[in-house]
């Protein structure tokens, strides 16, 4: 009887996949061989349609979840030799492609999201419908639980968390109902923090609500247990030096604050000048380093969220990396070029 685990695989959807696999197609057809980089391989239903659409391609994917490894690998088995799989962080993308002596990758993918396995499975502690322990580690052999962060934390830094990044206006409530709770029995359980919060709520907010009133609370401890901004920033500011000339770069997101940080990192390689706008001339004599592909985040259709409403959130930015200026000025050159604006002035 298959695991629950393996279930999960088979119903597995990626999101946006037509999308990303139209970015990447552009590149298979004009190299001769092509290396790609998915650096949040999760059940590897990306990384199976990139190699079908892509026969040139080697791809390295990359999980912090070993059990998602494990199944993903099992998947992308008859890709052969093209496929190489590693346990790590998306953050550690640079140390990893070092270890497989990858200078530079074509295509790199990176999907901010939680999994399928990881909702649907109980005992993983994500879930708001089945009851398991309170863990929300993506790594289950590394750092504290969601349980350890509600049992100890203060009532300021808990508001502070659902507040941010839940964006959820009950934060006060929420975090107060969490404080008196835990003074009479440790929070241990999924179920039991979710019907905390949903009667912290209140009762003309619960009828209304369009969601379960925890999922907010739900998804900030799991954005803290797993550090999911400090990763996407360190590998934000990583991964542009290892894409070669001429690769793209696509990101999903499915959080205000994860987009508005991938957005404001392509838009800054985008730019030339990086001075502050009150500057009259520019001194920084930055270049562009990126064409933005995306001028908009793209979402799923219609169709798409009628097959996979988790979806409903999603949000894809791509860039593709420019080619070096061949005759940059030189240090002498740029001083005397701004010596002679400052004469102007």
């Amino acid at each position: 009887m298959p695991s629950a685990a393996e279930k999960a695989r088979a119903k597995h959807i990626p999101v946006l996949c037509a999308q990303v696999v139209d970015f990447a197609r552009p590149l298979g057809a004009r190299k001769g061989e092509m290396r790609i980089l998915d650096a949040t391989l999760g059940l590897g239903g990306h990384s199976q349609a990139l190699l079908e659409a892509c026969p040139n391609a080697e791809l390295l994917g990359l999980d912090r979840d070993r059990e998602a490894l494990a199944l993903a690998g099992a998947r992308l088995a008859p890709f052969g030799l093209r496929v190489h799989t590693m346990h790590s962080r998306f953050s550690g993308c640079c140390a990893a492609l070092d270890s497989l002596g990858w200078q530079g990758v074509d295509f790199a993918l990176i999907d901010i999201g939680v999994s399928s396995m990881q909702l649907d499975e109980g005992v993983r502690g994500f879930s708001l419908h089945a009851n398991g322990p309170l863990d929300m580690r993506m790594d289950q052999n590394d750092g504290p639980t969601a349980a350890d962060l509600v049992n100890t934390l203060p009532f300021e830094k808990l508001r502070e968390i659902i507040a941010t990044l839940g964006e959820d206006p009950m934060a006060q409530r929420i975090a107060k109902a969490i404080c008196e709770a835990r003074v009479r029995t440790p929070i241990r359980e999924t179920l039991v923090l979710a019907d905390i919060v949903s009667m912290a709520y209140p009762k003309a907010w619960r009828a209304k609500s369009r969601h379960h009133p925890a999922t907010r609370t739900f998804q900030a401890l799991r954005m803290v247990v797993n550090n999911e901004l400090g990763e996407l920033e360190t590998f934000m500011n990583s991964i542009l030096a290892r894409l070669n000339t001429g690769g793209r770069l696509a990101v999903i997101t499915f959080h205000s604050l994860e987009d508005r940080l991938v957005k404001r990192t392509m838009r800054r390689w985008a730019s030339g000048c990086l001075c502050p706008p009150h500057a009259p001339v520019c001194r920084c004599h930055h270049l562009p380093e990126v064409e933005l592909l995306t001028k908009k985040p793209l979402v799923a259709d219609r169709e798409e969220l009628a097959r996979n409403p988790r979806a409903s959130s999603a949000k894809l930015r791509a860039c593709e990396k420019l080619a070096a200026p061949q005759n940059p000025p030189t240090t002498d050159e740029r001083v005397r070029e701004q010596e002679a604006q400052d004469q102007e002035l």
